[in-house]
């Protein structure tokens, strides 16, 4: 009931101007005792038409990695930093723009009340705007990557890659990348099957 509160309540937000120019809010999903969350960027043309998030694309390729790990779904919550989708209009379609600082700090009491909420063991961070919410600093995903970092109230956070950059990707280096992504990953492992994070 709690999470609904904070759904019904997300829905309404206007504290940035992302809530009056998207369809709908798209606010985290799956089990409430979730031992991962799993946080990306914001969503895509897909979530906002869905409500739904990593369900277009970007979702494909991490539905996809969570079958070669061994992991069911269930073992995540997944959600987004911010929660509206950021887009312009090129022709016919709605194409992904980058939210602004403040409009990611204006969400990120939504992602702090999911994390309250789950209370995930750890969380696997998806890309620089992820990363950044979580820790409350910027953070170098490529230098980052594949580590264990510690938020301030003990929350153990794995930096890696938004799965887009993977498919915005060199498509000679796709196979590389993302053999080098599931193992970033795979340090979560132990998480996933139900064990405290390193």
């Amino acid at each position: 009931m709690a999470l609904e509160a904070q759904r019904d309540a997300a829905s309404v937000c206007r504290e940035c101007p992302l809530g009056a120019l998207a369809t709908q809010t798209v606010f985290g999903e799956g089990p409430l005792d979730a031992p991962l969350m799993l946080v990306g960027e914001q969503p895509g043309d897909q979530e906002d038409r869905q409500g739904r998030p990593f369900v277009g694309p970007s979702g494909q390729l991490l539905d996809r990695a969570l079958v070669a790990l061994g992991w069911d779904r269930s073992v995540a919550y997944v959600t987004n930093a911010v929660k509206h989708f950021k887009h312009e209009p090129r022709g016919k379609r709605r194409m992904h723009k980058t939210p602004a600082q403040r409009e990611a700090d204006a969400c990120r009491h939504w992602l702090e009340s999911e994390i309250g909420l789950v209370r995930p063991r750890a969380a696997i961070a998806l890309g620089a705007t992820a990363a950044r919410q979580l820790l409350g600093r910027p953070v170098g995903v490529m230098h980052e990557r594949g580590r264990w970092l510690r938020r301030d109230d003990g929350l153990a956070v794995l930096v890696t890659l938004h799965p887009s950059a993977l498919l915005r990707g060199d498509p000679a280096e796709r196979e590389t990348a993302w053999a080098a992504w599931l193992d970033d990953l795979r340090a979560a492992d132990a998480v996933a099957h139900g064990e405290a994070p390193p």
